[in-house]
């Protein structure tokens, strides 16, 4: 049997979740780290949460025209500060510190998660990855957060595990022919290219796969 044919749907209470575990750690990272890299990556940690809050948005806003767009994103301006940082929609006020750079990231997860509960199951939208539904938006919204945290604990040098059964419900919608005899969070990190995972080649291209699941 496979992962999709016997999972679990992820909420949106599971983006909030992991927003809200993503800030707390977050929080606790040493203010004079923010501007090296998010481990492997090539953007700061500043710029990686400005990302993950781009991507929040992002997924949220595809959500919200009636009807919501089927071949194309939404087309707000996403534009980089400099060459080879990550092109947003969304910057953080860099005045505001860290402390607004959470806030920025809170918020665009609050808008995913408010968009994930009140939009009906029955409306689609253009990913690149696959038209979509709020489930999956939600979904894209809890893989970016727990691997982006990742990356971020890397630069910043604290711990981060997510919850095994919230990376095992986001595995489910997103990955359904990733392993299911591994630990779902190795699982995760190995199928977004990030990490090794026993009896499995490492993967140095992936992608998710976004459709509606029955």
């Amino acid at each position: 049997m496979s992962r999709s044919s016997k999972r679990e749907p992820v909420t949106a209470d599971d983006v909030d979740l992991a927003v809200r575990l993503a800030v707390a750690a977050l929080r606790s990272a040493p203010v004079d780290r923010w501007y090296g890299n998010a481990g492997t990556l090539v953007w700061t940690c500043w710029e990686t949460v400005e990302h993950l809050s781009d991507d929040l948005f992002a997924y949220a806003a595809q959500l919200g025209p009636s009807p919501a767009p089927l071949d194309r994103e939404v087309p707000f301006i996403w534009e980089s500060r400099r060459p080879g940082g990550p092109a947003n929609a969304i910057h953080a006020d860099p005045h505001a510190g860290i402390a607004g750079l959470l806030q920025v990231l809170e918020s665009c997860g609050a808008l995913l998660t408010a968009m994930v509960r009140t939009t009906s199951p029955d409306v689609r939208s253009h990913h690149v990855f696959g038209l979509s539904d709020a489930e999956g938006f939600g979904a894209m919204g809890v893989v970016e957060t727990l691997v982006h945290t990742h990356d971020l604990a890397g630069g910043l040098g604290f711990v981060w595990e997510p919850p095994a059964d919230l990376c095992a419900r986001v595995l489910g919608r997103l990955f359904p022919n990733a392993p299911e005899d591994t630990e779902p969070w190795a699982t995760m990190l190995w199928a977004t290219g990030r990490g090794d995972l026993p009896g499995h080649t490492r993967l140095t291209t992936w992608q998710w796969d976004g459709t509606v699941r029955d």
